[in-house]
């Protein structure tokens, strides 16, 4: 019985866990910057710099993956 109530225990947060690194896996596959790991990057090594919002984020990140130059869509390759 004790097996169980720690299996119980446990399992809650590993699930949640699981499913969190999941989906950070799942958007980075299909390009979407994972904002939280940015925020808490910047924190820990740019304590006092500025932190951009999700929409700027986003914009950055399209914007660095999609290089548009001198008015020309360069794509992804």
């Amino acid at each position: 019985m004790r097996e169980i109530r720690l299996i119980k225990d446990w399992l809650p947060a590993f699930a949640a866990a699981a499913a969190r690194q999941w989906l950070r896996t799942a958007r980075l596959m299909v390009g979407i910057p994972d904002y939280e790991n940015y925020v808490e990057h910047r924190k820990e090594h740019h304590p006092g710099e500025p932190v951009m919002s999700y929409k700027e984020f986003f914009r950055e990140r399209q914007n660095a993956r999609y290089a548009c130059g001198n008015g020309k869509f360069r794509g992804c390759c």
